[in-house]
């Protein structure tokens, strides 16, 4: 029997930046979850489109867009 995986509350569409100064990136989907029970989000830069897995600790302390 598997576990079911829950995915974790997350700010889909929101667009936050990467400490108070950096590039501002718009949060996507949950990809997958990591061995320390963190998980991998899809974002995409928004100047340059660019897209990447982020981790949600990390996401969640980073500031909104303003």
């Amino acid at each position: 029997m598997h576990a079911t995986q829950t995915t974790p509350p997350t700010p889909v569409g929101r667009i936050k930046r990467f400490g108070e100064f950096g590039p501002a990136y718009e949060v996507g989907e949950p990809v997958r979850r990591l061995e320390d029970d963190d998980w991998l989000v899809q974002i995409v830069v928004v100047e340059t489109g660019e897209t990447a897995d982020y981790r949600l600790s990390r996401l969640l302390n980073d500031p909104d867009a303003r």
